[in-house]
C-alpha cells in the first residue's frame, strides 16, 4: 500500500525534480503525510529526497563541468545540453516509478560513523568501472527498504572506494538491486524482523562482486576518476568527500523534524477533542462534566500547545535559513537544522505520549489514530543521524568556538537583550549599581528579562562544560570529550529552546496589531480583534513555553544572580495563570492546525460519538423487552 500510494502522490506531481529541489516541498510532504501513513512518508522521503536528491545534485555538478568544458572547446554549451537530454532519459525510469529508488549507506557494524563504513568497490580499469563487495557480517547494509515489494528497486550505495588498492573515502554508486522478482546476480537481500512502528520492507542487502559502470560513482569536487583512469580530488579530507557525498542527509533532517511536527499536531489535536468529548461525573450528583475541565487534565495538554507552536516556528525559522543560506553561513545553518531536528522529534516524543497518556486506553487502540504515530516517532528520533549524535556533533563545534558562545554583555540598563535578530547577550552575576536594573527589580512580564534568561541558561552549561574540560589533562581527548559532554549536550537543549523562543518573538511581533500585512506572519485578511486575538494568545503560548523551560533552570539561574529569590515564588504561580488564560482557547488553538476533517473521520475518538463505534447491533440495548405477565 505505501508503494501504491507512492505512485499516487507521484502522478500528481507537475514535475518529480521540482519537488527533489525544493526542500520546502519535500518538507510538507513530511509534515502533513507523516501523520497519514508513516510507512508512506518512508519509502518517499528515501525516494525523492535520498536517493533521487542524490542523483540529481549529481548530475547538476557535472553538467557545470560539462558547460564549462564545452565552452572551453568550441565556444558553445551544444555537449553540455546533449548531457542534460541524456541525464533526463537515464533518469525517466525514477521520475515514472518504474523503478523505485532507495538509499543503502548504514551497516550492521556502522551507523552513526557511517564514515567507516566497509563496503568496498574497487575500481577495475579493464573493464572502466566498479566492483562491489561486502567483506563480513557486519559490513551489510542494514535497513533500506531492498525488496521486491513495490517494483525493481536501485539504490544508491556507499562504499569505499578503491583505486590500485589505495582507499579514496567513501561515495556513492548507483547500483540496480532488484527487478519484479527478486534480487539480481550478486545481491543478496534478506527481509529483517519486524520492527517497532509502521511497516516498511527494511531489509539487509549485500554485494558479491557486483558490477556497475563508470557513470555508477556519484562524484563531483569530492573526487572523479578521469578519462585516464587517475583519480583526482578537490578535498584531501576523506571524511569531507564522504560528507559531500551524502549531503542530501541535511534536508532529510529537515523533513524529520517537519514529520515530527505533524504528529505532535495530529495527536494533540486527538487529546483536546477527545477530552472535550469525554465526560466524568462532577462534584454534584447527576453532574456530568468533560474531563478537559479539570486542571490535572488540560494543564499538560495547554503546556504541549506552547510546545507544539514552538517546535513548529523553530522548524519554519531552520527551513528558512537553509534554503536563504550563504556559502559563508552554510555551517551554521546546517547546525541550526541538525540541532532542530533533535529537539523537535524528542519534544514531539514527550507531546504524543503525554496525549497519549490523557486519551487513556482508548489511544491505544490502532484504529483511534494514535499508535502507529507513537511508534513512529521512534524511527524519527534515529533516522538521519541518532538524535544524541546530532547533539554531540553540535556540542563540540559550540564548545570549541567562542563565536558560538553567550558571553557577558552589556546590561538591561543600556536597553540591550535578546531578541530576534540580536547576538546572544548574557549578564553573568547581578547586574551592578544600586539595583535598580537587577534582577530583584525586574518583572516575569517583561519579554527582555525573560530573552537574558534563556541566554543565561545556555551560557551556564557551556561555561560549566568548558571548565569540566579544562580540569582534564591534555592529551586524552576522549577523557576531555567525557567530562564536558554532558553539560555541552544540555547547552545545546538551552540553545534549542533560545533559538524556538527568537522564533516565537518573530511571530508575535508579526501579529502586532498594525503590523505589516506583506509579513509571513501576518493574517492575509481578518478583522482587527482577531488579529488581536491572535496576538495575545501566542504571546501567551510565548510566555508560557519560555517560563516552563526558566523553571526547570530556576536553581541556576538564582545561584548565578539572575533571579532573585521572590522569582522562585512567583514562577509557578505564572505558570498557572497563563495555563488557566489559555485553557478555554485550547480548542480553537488546535483548529488552527487545519488538519483536514477527512483525516479524523476514522478515528472514533476524535467526535462526540465515539461510543457508537462500539455499539453492538445485536446487544440487549436494543432487544425490545417482553412486558412479563402476572400469574393467575
Amino acid at each position: 500500500m505505501a508503494y501504491e500510494r507512492l505512485r499516487t502522490v507521484n502522478d500528481t506531481l507537475d514535475s518529480p525534480a521540482e519537488l527533489v529541489a525544493d526542500p520546502r516541498g519535500l518538507a510538507a510532504l513530511h509534515e502533513w503525510l507523516g501523520p497519514v501513513d508513516p510507512a508512506f512518508t518512508t519509502v518517499a522521503g528515501i525516494h525523492y529526497n535520498l536517493f533521487l536528491g542524490s542523483l540529481l545534485d549529481h548530475a547538476e555538478g557535472e553538467k557545470e563541468v560539462a558547460r564549462g568544458t564545452a565552452r572551453d572547446a568550441v565556444g558553445s554549451a551544444d555537449a553540455a545540453d546533449a548531457a542534460d537530454a541524456a541525464d533526463a532519459a537515464e533518469l525517466a525510469d525514477f521520475f515514472a516509478l518504474r523503478r523505485v529508488g532507495t538509499f543503502l549507506c548504514t551497516e550492521v557494524a556502522h551507523g552513526n560513523d557511517a564514515v567507516a563504513v566497509e563496503t568496498t568497490a574497487a575500481y577495475d580499469r579493464e573493464r572502466d568501472g566498479f566492483v562491489l563487495c561486502t567483506p563480513h557480517a557486519g559490513a551489510q547494509k542494514f535497513m533500506p527498504n531492498t525488496s521486491p515489494v513495490g517494483g525493481p528497486k536501485s539504490g544508491v550505495v556507499a562504499a569505499r572506494l578503491l583505486v590500485d588498492g589505495a582507499d579514496q573515502g567513501v561515495f556513492l554508486f548507483l547500483t540496480p538491486l532488484t527487478d519484479a522478482v527478486g534480487a539480481l546476480p550478486g545481491v543478496r537481500v534478506r527481509r529483517l524482523p519486524a520492527r517497532l512502528g509502521s511497516p516498511v520492507d527494511h531489509c539487509l542487502t549485500s554485494f558479491d562482486r557486483v558490477f556497475v559502470g563508470r557513470d555508477a560513482l556519484l562524484g563531483g569536487a569530492q573526487g572523479r576518476i578521469g578519462e585516464d583512469g587517475v583519480f583526482r580530488s578537490e578535498q584531501s579530507n576523506r571524511r569531507r568527500r564522504f560528507l559531500t557525498s551524502i549531503g542530501r542527509v541535511t534536508a532529510g533532517k529537515l523533513s524529520m523534524s517537519a514529520c515530527a511536527v505533524g504528529s505532535a499536531r495530529v495527536t494533540l489535536a486527538l487529546a483536546v477533542r477527545y477530552g472535550g468529548h469525554r465526560r466524568i461525573s462532577g462534584s454534584r450528583g447527576g453532574e456530568r462534566v468533560p474531563v478537559f475541565a479539570h486542571r490535572s487534565h488540560h494543564g499538560p495538554l495547554v503546556g504541549a500547545l506552547a510546545m507544539v507552536f514552538g517546535m513548529t516556528l523553530l522548524h519554519r525559522t531552520a527551513l528558512d535559513a537553509w534554503e536563504s543560506r550563504t556559502e559563508a553561513g552554510t555551517a551554521e545553518a546546517e547546525r541550526l537544522v541538525a540541532v532542530a531536528k533533535g529537539w523537535i522529534s524528542w519534544r514531539a516524543r514527550e507531546v504524543i505520549v503525554e496525549s497519549r497518556e490523557r486519551c487513556g486506553a482508548q489511544a491505544l487502540l490502532e484504529n483511534n489514530g494514535m499508535t502507529e504515530l507513537l511508534a513512529g516517532i521512534e524511527g524519527v528520533i534515529t533516522a538521519e543521524g541518532d538524535n544524541v549524535a546530532i547533539y554531540a556533533k553540535a556540542a563540540a563545534e559550540m564548545l570549541f568556538s567562542a563565536a558560538l558562545a553567550p558571553g557577558p554583555g552589556p546590561g538591561p540598563e543600556q536597553g540591550q537583550g535578546q531578541g530576534p535578530g540580536r547576538e546572544p547577550v548574557a549578564v553573568s552575576g547581578p547586574e551592578p549599581g544600586d539595583g535598580s536594573y537587577g534582577p530583584s527589580r525586574r518583572e516575569l512580564t517583561d519579554p527582555l528579562f525573560l530573552d537574558g534568561l534563556l541566554v543565561a541558561v545556555e551560557a551556564v552549561w557551556l561555561a560549566r562544560a568548558r571548565r569540566r574540560m579544562s580540569q582534564v589533562p591534555h592529551g586524552d581527548s576522549l577523557a576531555r570529550w567525557n567530562a564536558a559532554s554532558g553539560a555541552a549536550l544540555r547547552a545545546v537543549e538551552a540553545y534549542a529552546y533560545r533559538r524556538a523562543s527568537e522564533a516565537y518573538a518573530v511571530a508575535v511581533a508579526g501579529l502586532e496589531p498594525g503590523s505589516s500585512p506583506s509579513s509571513p506572519s501576518s493574517p492575509s485578511s481578518g478583522s482587527d480583534t482577531s488579529t488581536t486575538c491572535a496576538h495575545d494568545l501566542l504571546r501567551s503560548l510565548h510566555r508560557l513555553f519560555a517560563l516552563q523551560w526558566i523553571d526547570r533552570n530556576s536553581g541556576d539561574l538564582l545561584a548565578g544572580g539572575r533571579l532573585a529569590p521572590r522569582h522562585l515564588d512567583e514562577l509557578p504561580e505564572a505558570v498557572e495563570q497563563l495555563i488557566s488564560r489559555l485553557a478555554g482557547h485550547a480548542p480553537a488553538l488546535v483548529e488552527s492546525f487545519a488538519l483536514p476533517e477527512e483525516m479524523f473521520a476514522d478515528w472514533p475518538i476524535s467526535g462526540a460519538g465515539y461510543v457508537d463505534a462500539y455499539d453492538d447491533a445485536e446487544g440487549a440495548w436494543h432487544a425490545v423487552l417482553a412486558v412479563p405477565v402476572a400469574p393467575a
